[in-house]
C-alpha cells in the first residue's frame, strides 16, 4: 500500500464530511425527517469545527504570539458561537443557554477526564504548570458565581424582579465578565506568560502543520470565511431541526443543548486534548480543557448576551435554570481540587468522567 493512500484511509473526523451533502439533500427531499437532518448536521459540523481550529492555529503563528494568543482566544470556539448565534436569531434562547452550560462542563469534565484518562493509562502520573491551570480554574469559578446572581435575583427579588430588571442586571454582568476576560487575557498573555507557556514542542504542534510548515495567511483566512459559512449553514438546518428531532428522540431542548449540541461543537477539542495527553504533553491538554471553558462562560456567554438585543426576538439574559448552575459550579469546583497538585492519573480521570455521566443522566430526566 502506498504512503498516499494510507494516509487517505487512515482514521480522520475529515471523513465526516460525507453527512454535510446528505444534510442538505434530507431537508430539501425529506423534510419530514427531523432526527436525520439533526443527525446528519451534528455529524457534519465535527470536522468542520475541526478545520476552523487548524486553520486558528496556523493564522496565530503567523500573526506572532501576541496577537495569536488573542486570535486563540477569540476564535477558539467559533463553532460554537456560530450555532448559537443562529440559535438566538431563531428565538432558541433556551437552547443556547443550555449549549453555554454543556460547553463549560463538557470541557472541564468530558474532555480533561477523558484526557486525564487516557493519558494515566499510558503514563502512571501526569505533571503540568500548577499554578497556570490553577489561575484558568479559579477564573472559571468566578465566571460560575456570577451565574449565580441573575437565578438568585429571579427568585427572591419579588416585584422588583421584573424581566425588564433581569436583562438589566444581566447585560451589566455581561460587561464585567467581558472586562475579566480581557484582564484574563493581558495576564496570561502579558504579564505572567510564563504560567501558561508549554515547551517548545507542544507549540509546535498548535502552530505547524503535518509537515512543519504553516499556512500562509492567505490561506487561513480563506479557510476560517469559507468553513464559517459552512457551519453558518449547517447551523441554521441543525436549528431548524432541533424541536421536532428532539420531540421524536423523547429528548427535552435542555438535554440536547446542554449534552447534544455542546459535544458537537467541542468534537476537535476533545480529540485534541487527548492526543495530547497521550503524549504527556498535560500543559497543553489542561489548557484546552480549561481554557476552552473560561471562554466560553467570560467570552461568548456574555458577547451574546450583547448581540441578541440586535438579531433575537427577545434579548437574552444570563438566568440560567437551578440544574445549570448546580452543575457549572460543581464542576469548576471540582477541577479547581484536581488540578491544585499539578499532576494527575487514570482514576482522577475517571471521576471527572464519572461527574459527567452523573449530570447527563440527570439532564436527560429533568423536565425542559
Amino acid at each position: 500500500m502506498t504512503p498516499t493512500l494510507k494516509r487517505l484511509l487512515r482514521p480522520s473526523l475529515s471523513w465526516l464530511l460525507v453527512f454535510l451533502p446528505v444534510a442538505v439533500w434530507a431537508e430539501h427531499s425529506r423534510p419530514e425527517s427531523q432526527v436525520l437532518i439533526f443527525v446528519c448536521a451534528c455529524l457534519s459540523i465535527i470536522p468542520l469545527a475541526g478545520l476552523l481550529g487548524l486553520a486558528t492555529e496556523h493564522l496565530s503563528a503567523r500573526a506572532g504570539e501576541g496577537i495569536g494568543g488573542f486570535l486563540n482566544a477569540t476564535f477558539g470556539n467559533l463553532a460554537e458561537l456560530i450555532i448559537a448565534v443562529v440559535a438566538l436569531r431563531a428565538g432558541h434562547a433556551e437552547v443556547v443557554k443550555a449549549s453555554l452550560t454543556g460547553s463549560i462542563i463538557g470541557n472541564v469534565l468530558l474532555v480533561l477526564g477523558a484526557a486525564f484518562f487516557a493519558g494515566g493509562l499510558r503514563h502512571r502520573v501526569q505533571k503540568f504548570n500548577a499554578g497556570g491551570a490553577q489561575a484558568q480554574a479559579t477564573t472559571l469559578c468566578v465566571a460560575a458565581f456570577a451565574f449565580i446572581i441573575p437565578a438568585a435575583f429571579h427568585v427572591l427579588g419579588g416585584r422588583v424582579a421584573t424581566p425588564v430588571m433581569e436583562h438589566r442586571l444581566s447585560l451589566a454582568l455581561a460587561l464585567v465578565l467581558l472586562a475579566i476576560y480581557l484582564s484574563g487575557l493581558l495576564f496570561s498573555l502579558r504579564t505572567h506568560r510564563s504560567l501558561f507557556t508549554g515547551s517548545t514542542e507542544e507549540g509546535k504542534v498548535l502552530s505547524h502543520g503535518k509537515d512543519g510548515t504553516h499556512w500562509s495567511v492567505g490561506r487561513s483566512v480563506l479557510v476560517l470565511v469559507g468553513v464559517s459559512a459552512f457551519v453558518g449553514w449547517m447551523s441554521e438546518i441543525l436549528v431548524g431541526s432541533v424541536e421536532g428531532a428532539a420531540h421524536t428522540l423523547g429528548m427535552s431542548q435542555l438535554f440536547v443543548g446542554v449534552i447534544v449540541v455542546a459535544i458537537v461543537g467541542n468534537a476537535a477539542e476533545h480529540s485534541t486534548a487527548i492526543l495530547m495527553a497521550l503524549k504527556n504533553r498535560m500543559d497543553l491538554s489542561v489548557g484546552i480543557g480549561i481554557g476552552s471553558s473560561t471562554q466560553i462562560a467570560l467570552f461568548v456567554a456574555p458577547f451574546l448576551v450583547l448581540v441578541s438585543y440586535l438579531i433575537a426576538p427577545q434579548p437574552m439574559d444570563l438566568t440560567f435554570t437551578v440544574a445549570e448552575i448546580l452543575a457549572v459550579v460543581v464542576s469548576a469546583l471540582l477541577i479547581t481540587q484536581a488540578v491544585s497538585n499539578g499532576e494527575t492519573n487514570w482514576f482522577e480521570g475517571l471521576q471527572l468522567l464519572g461527574l459527567y455521566g452523573i449530570l447527563a443522566v440527570a439532564f436527560y430526566f429533568f423536565p425542559g
